[in-house]
């Protein structure tokens, strides 16, 4: 049984209104795909890695492989037009290369603030249940809405969590759904652990961590900045 990474490139970050992909713009002197993808390199129970990328950039991405000796980065293959095809893309790509006892980590590139504990936490959930989704408790008031104006009914927070990626998968559970998805002309799942509730499965929740930030603005790239600075003990506790 062996851990594979879908690490999701396949954005054009239309929100930060940049020249280029967010993932690959620089912040300490490197890429943030690179910050991200380290995480994983430097974890003992990743095998390989697969980048699902912006197919303008596959060479790109090819160079910085090299360029910072990313050795778990086997594949690198082309997104699709969404999240969810982009995914679909990764988890369909390992078909005959993995086995179906083997474990699938769907990762954000621009999810950079990664603690190892976190990445073995998620995959300790992941191998006793089936599937976990890095998950934190929520804690401000939710209120919903119908109109994005206002709103006239709390949810109960102590029936929400939080989900994020890194998601992991039993490899023969999502290819399973992702092919019935594909079977139905299905392609509007946020993420995998939709995919996954959408067809009856129960989703578990591993402990995540309130600074796995997902860099969307440019006032994102700030806060990433500032927490390369914090110890990573200090991430996770």
């Amino acid at each position: 049984m062996k851990n594979y990474v879908i690490l999701l490139a396949g954005g054009v970050g239309k929100r930060m209104g940049a020249d280029i992909p967010k993932q690959f713009l620089m912040v300490k002197g490197k890429p943030i795909i690179v910050h991200t993808i380290e995480r994983f390199q430097e974890n003992s129970q990743i095998d390989k890695i697969v980048v699902v990328c912006v197919k303008e950039w596959k060479d790109y991405v090819e160079g910085l492989v090299k360029e910072y000796e990313l050795t778990k980065v086997i594949w690198i293959t082309e997104g699709g037009s969404t999240g969810h095809d982009s995914i679909r893309n990764g988890v369909f790509f390992l078909k005959d290369k993995i086995q179906p006892e083997d474990f699938v980590i769907v990762h954000d590139a621009v999810r950079p603030i990664l603690p190892q504990k976190a990445i073995d936490e998620v995959i300790r959930v992941a191998h006793e249940k089936g599937n976990a989704s890095s998950s934190i408790v929520c804690h401000p008031p939710i209120v919903y809405t119908e109109d994005m104006v206002s709103g006239v009914k709390d949810i109960d927070r102590e029936h929400v969590m939080l989900t994020a990626s890194p998601q992991v998968y039993n490899y023969e559970l999502v290819l399973k759904y992702y092919e019935k998805a594909e079977r139905e002309n299905e392609h509007n799942f946020t993420f995998t652990s939709s995919l996954l509730i959408h067809y009856g499965e129960r989703v578990y929740f591993a402990k995540g961590t309130t600074n796995n930030i997902k860099i969307t603005k440019k006032e994102d790239l700030a806060l990433f900045e500032a927490l390369l600075s914090v110890p990573e003990e200090l991430l996770y506790s």
